[in-house]
């Protein structure tokens, strides 16, 4: 694997330090071309950026060293934690988005990402369930990567978590996504289109029909059983 190194202005040091690093966020960049996306992860008026960038034919670029923190997740929370920043590593994945024709993504770059990740995980102690997609830790602002991102996939690989069954229905829906992760003062709905497009992509409505609830408890369940502190 090889990647090039094309630094962004927009970084700074993390208030913990690199040890603080425990969160892995997945992005799309949802913009026209992969070097419009670039172009502003590095405009210093901009003030945002990403640990990485993956373009569709699988080239990696790094932008932000992991030890410093980049500004890739905005307005965020996670498991009770929010400034995200402060202790996530980000990879935006080259897609232009649901804004400019979402497309599957293909396997050269999904087989860099799976490389990307593997060598991450390898140096943070990031557990399965801190890999997530940006709509999961913004779901009122994002919706990437998106249904067409293949989660289960990255899981089968050791990235993330990818419930093979489901479980009975979850009785409680609020009390099942604030387990999982989510923000639990954000309204019902949009929090389960954003489980939906991570865990159940054939119902995104935002509904707490039976099959989202199958796969809101088998997750739940999954997330208990790794006892990840």
């Amino acid at each position: 694997m090889t990647i090039t190194d094309l630094p962004s202005p927009n970084v700074d040091e993390r208030p913990g330090g690199a040890a603080s690093v425990d969160m892995l966020i997945l992005h799309y960049t949802g913009m026209q071309t992969a070097q419009a996306a670039i172009d502003r992860l590095r405009d210093p008026s901009a003030e945002v950026s990403s640990h990485y960038v993956v373009d569709e034919d699988g080239s990696i670029l790094r932008l932000v060293p992991e030890p410093l923190r980049a500004r890739h997740a905005g307005i965020s929370y996670w498991r009770g934690r929010r400034a995200l920043n402060d202790t996530s590593i980000g990879i935006e994945i080259v897609n232009p988005g649901h804004e400019w024709g979402y497309r599957p993504f293909p396997p050269a770059q999904m087989a860099a990402v799976r490389d990307l990740c593997l060598g991450i995980l390898s140096r943070h102690p990031i557990p399965a369930r801190n890999v997530v997609g940006h709509s999961d830790v913004a779901p009122n602002r994002k919706q990437d990567p998106g249904e067409l991102f293949d989660w289960q996939w990255l899981a089968a690989a050791g990235i993330g978590l990818w419930p093979q069954t489901d479980g009975a229905p979850a009785a409680d829906i609020s009390a099942a996504l604030q387990a999982i992760g989510y923000d639990p003062d954000m309204d019902q709905a949009t929090v389960l289109r954003a489980f939906q497009r991570h865990w159940s992509v054939r119902d995104i409505n935002g509904q707490p029909d039976v099959r989202t609830r199958t796969r809101l408890s088998a997750v739940r369940a999954a997330m208990a059983r790794l006892s990840y502190t």
